[in-house]
């Protein structure tokens, strides 16, 4: 029997910050005193604290309070000297869960930053160039690990320095970042292994099969008849570029799409389910517990916390 639909209105999509919305009073530095490095450091409640994206990279340290963590499709949990770097147009927020009565005055030390004058510099500077991977894997968002103290020490040279020495300490800091080996992608899928335009061509074409085709069977052999393979050998080429096996990827990003699905519209989770290619609830219940370590009620209820008036 069909359950009766939720009756919550539908839920905003997340807000894309505007140049013109980042007042001083509100913890950012002018525009006119900096150049493209620009920091920030507000407390909380504020409203910049909201579901959220913006074209620039954003380095978040959180300094005080716990509570959930919100980067693309992942939600998770944060408290003092959680460091995440998030990409360009990446929905994020941060909402604290064991606030003072009297808030505090300082939670998020924030470094913004734009992609385009980065990668000119880096198509002729060798050494600037070493960082570019890094920020291809924060369009997931990263978040560093054991990093804290040092991130904070690096913000502060950051902050206290303009010209030529704010970008070498900006420098400074994103090279210790991307020589770190202990971090973790939160948000989707992260491609690795392909080193050649004609693979990577070929991934990018089955990443687009699957993605625009969510809610309809698919198989391993299906595709790699497609692709002029052998499935034996589309499975091999296909784990060593995604680090995955076809079936867990389909799965993935099925689940991803759910998700998305699940936070920005009001439609039944036994609809979602079918929407993004799963035969059965019970199934797709089991492998969304399995990726993202909740069910997909559970993913809802914590999502609306974005939406919530709870600061």
């Amino acid at each position: 029997m069909r359950s009766r639909p939720r009756q919550l209105p539908r839920q905003i999509k997340p807000v894309l910050e505007l140049e013109l919305s980042r007042s001083p009073s509100l913890g950012y530095e002018p525009a006119d005193e900096t150049g493209i490095i620009r920091c920030l450091k507000h407390g909380f409640p504020t409203p910049l604290a909201r579901w959220h994206y913006h074209d620039e990279y954003e380095l978040h340290l959180i300094v005080a309070t716990s509570g959930k963590a919100f980067v693309g499709d992942w939600i998770g949990q944060f408290q003092p000297g959680h460091l995440v770097l998030t990409g360009p147009r990446l929905p994020h927020n941060w909402v604290s869960m064991d606030l003072p009565e009297q808030g505090v005055a300082t939670r998020d030390m924030v470094i913004q930053f734009p992609h385009e004058p980065i990668a000119r510099m880096a198509d002729v500077v060798p050494e600037l160039a070493a960082v570019m991977p890094m920020l291809e894997r924060a369009k997931h968002g990263i978040e560093f690990f054991g990093m804290a103290e040092q991130a904070r020490d690096h913000w502060e040279q950051v902050k206290q320095t303009r010209g030529a020495h704010r970008f070498a300490a900006f420098c400074s800091f994103m090279a210790d970042l991307a020589s770190s080996t202990d971090y973790r992608l939160l948000s989707s899928m992260q491609l690795q292994g392909v080193d050649d335009d004609r693979s990577l061509a070929q991934i990018d074409a089955v990443v687009s099969r699957i993605t625009e085709n969510l809610s309809e069977p698919l198989s391993a052999a299906e595709v790699a008849a497609e692709f002029g393979m052998t499935e034996s050998r589309f499975s091999r080429f296909f784990r060593r570029a995604t680090g995955n096996t076809f079936t867990d990827f389909v799965n993935r990003v099925r689940i991803s799409r759910a998700c998305q699905l699940l936070l920005e519209s009001d439609s039944l989770i036994t609809d979602i389910c079918f929407m993004v290619g799963f035969n059965n609830v019970a199934n797709f219940n089991r492998r969304f517990l399995d990726i993202k370590g909740m069910t997909p009620r559970d993913y809802r209820r914590q999502g609306e916390i974005r939406f919530g008036t709870r600061h």
